[in-house]
């Protein structure tokens, strides 16, 4: 029985309802000698508590997306078949032009929020890494009048612990961004979700851990190919971007930073740049591995300027600050917007995420449009609209360093 499934959750409120229903019934209806009535007694109360405990867990997780599956939770699930020295590159020399394309087969993805999702099991032939993809594809995709067209692509993280579904599902992303595809106010984009949760019980910090992980080279490399390979999908860096909350904010920008050629932009919602953010980080456990994966301390050492975009939103002690450091480690061409949201807005949730789904994919629609207007665009155009043209306002220009702060 699925975790995340309705006949779980149906099972565990029939059982805390015969939990709460027992007690009522046979308390005083118990015989025999004392340790047995006080024995039966106690075993009606735990089974009452455990039952609600085992409840109120699966409500929580269901509506934020923490665990997949049982083998995400009890830590059994590893997806990670090898794990070589790639170099500073995270490509191992292969020659990622040469190697032949891969059909994937996919199928319809289930659970909240998946309709029109599709999953695929893909076998990272850089990484090592073996594991599950989720793709939506914009209200465009299959209209005639596009057949012709390439789409930009959003990569989207979810935190630690976090499953892959989490945008779709608790973020509710398409639901929000379809209807603003469809009128042309957010860009059409492919929205693609892997797995982050490679090990278990540990966040792999998006490194590339010899020995360990490479989660950078199956987000960057691996996971782009396979969507190149199946999907009209614009090519890198100009058409791809990466999004996360959480400990995926802290990726996205990471992935961003150090991959220009790979990602022209990033979001990242209550992210971090230290990897300590996340205290079960691996990339948190060496000071090397944990310098080489903070996006401001690759911003201030970079000899050259990364020529990518950053939207940064937080709350004072939980993002925010993270985005004033970055933007003033930031030199031109790379641009950062930082957003204030107020402490009265919720806490480090689902909550507070996911109302900024939509201004964050029009600041991107509009940082996408204006990159593909200089370098020749193969996506549909962004219709403008207050809300696009704000965020044209407060992104600033693209030809300079900065953030516009809002209070």
């Amino acid at each position: 029985m699925s975790l995340t499934g309705t006949p779980f959750l149906y099972t565990l409120i029939v059982l805390f309802a015969i939990a709460l229903i027992l007690p009522l019934l046979l308390w005083s209806r118990v015989r025999g000698p004392q340790a047995l009535r006080t024995a039966g007694r106690m075993l009606m109360l735990l089974f009452a508590q455990g039952t609600a405990v085992a409840l109120v867990f699966v409500l929580v997780n269901n509506a934020n997306s923490l665990y997949d599956n049982w083998a995400d939770l009890l830590g059994t699930g590893n997806h990670v078949q090898q794990a070589a020295n790639l170099g500073a590159d995270g490509t191992g020399g292969i020659a990622l032009k040469r190697l032949p394309k891969v059909k994937q087969d996919f199928t319809q993805a289930t659970g909240p929020g998946m309709s029109g999702v599709r999953e695929t099991q893909l076998k990272g032939r850089v990484s090592g890494v073996n594991a599950e993809v989720y793709v939506w594809l914009p209200p465009q995709y299959d209209e005639p009048r596009y057949r012709h067209r390439t789409f930009p692509v959003v990569e989207l993280l979810p935190g630690y612990p976090g499953s892959a579904k989490a945008w779709f599902g608790a973020m509710k992303a398409t639901q929000q961004l379809a209807p603003l595809m469809r009128s042309g106010e957010v860009a059409p984009f492919i929205l693609v979700a892997p797995r982050t949760n490679l090990l278990a019980g540990v966040d792999t910090g998006c490194a590339n851990i010899p020995g360990t992980v490479n989660a950078d080279s199956w987000l960057s490399i691996d996971v782009p190919r396979m969507i190149t390979d199946n999907f009209r999908a614009a090519p890198a860096p100009r058409g791809w971007a990466v999004a996360g909350y959480s400990a995926g904010g802290h990726c996205a920008v990471k992935l961003a930073v150090a991959h220009p050629g790979r990602y022209m932009a990033a979001i990242s919602m209550s992210g971090y740049n230290d990897p300590i953010g996340e205290r079960n980080s691996l990339a948190a456990q060496n000071l090397q591995v944990r310098a080489e994966n903070n996006p401001y301390l690759l911003l201030k050492k970079a000899l050259t300027p990364p020529r990518i975009a950053l939207y940064i939103s937080g709350q004072p002690h939980d993002g925010y600050e993270a985005g004033i450091g970055l933007e003033q480690a930031a030199k031109a061409p790379t641009t950062v917007h930082v957003v204030f949201i107020p402490r009265s807005a919720g806490g480090h949730t689902m909550a507070l995420w996911r109302p900024q789904v939509v201004p964050s994919f029009r600041w991107l629609s509009v940082e996408m449009g204006r990159h593909h207007a200089r370098g020749g665009s193969t996506t549909p155009p962004v219709r403008s609209s207050a809300g696009s043209r704000h965020a044209a306002l407060a992104s600033g220009t693209s030809s300079r360093a900065g953030a516009v702060r809002r209070r």
